[in-house]
């Protein structure tokens, strides 16, 4: 009898283990975009680049370089509603981000509504 009972126990644990499947996210969001921008005079010119790092749990990470120097490195969610993608920043004073995903002469780059770059895919 502690046979049976055993073999239905495994059984039982090996049926309900393949339940449980986490569904695959293939959002095309998914992977590592940045954005360079320079600013300052001819002598001291300064260099800011942000980087997200998009995964497929709704997560991301965030990090800022100033000149090189990493100054922010920072956690973000994102969501996609419709064609949107609305990316918050818990943790940081920064507001969140919503744009859209679309095709330029420079590559496929993430944009406002106004059509202001936020980050080009690398």
């Amino acid at each position: 009898m502690k046979k049976v009972f055993s073999f239905f126990a495994i059984l039982g644990i090996l049926l309900a283990s393949n339940c449980t499947r986490i569904t695959e996210n293939n959002d095309p969001v998914i992977g590592i975009w940045s954005h360079l921008s320079t600013d300052g005079g001819t002598t001291q010119k300064q260099t800011l680049r942000q980087e997200w790092i998009f995964n497929d749990a709704y997560l991301g990470r965030y990090h800022t370089y100033q000149n090189k120097k990493l100054t922010i490195i920072s956690d973000f969610k994102w969501v996609r509603k419709d064609s949107l993608y609305i990316i918050s920043y818990p943790g940081l004073e920064k507001e969140e981000d919503v744009v859209l995903m679309t095709e330029s002469e420079n590559g496929i780059i993430l944009a406002d509504n106004e059509g202001n770059v936020l980050a080009i895919r690398e």
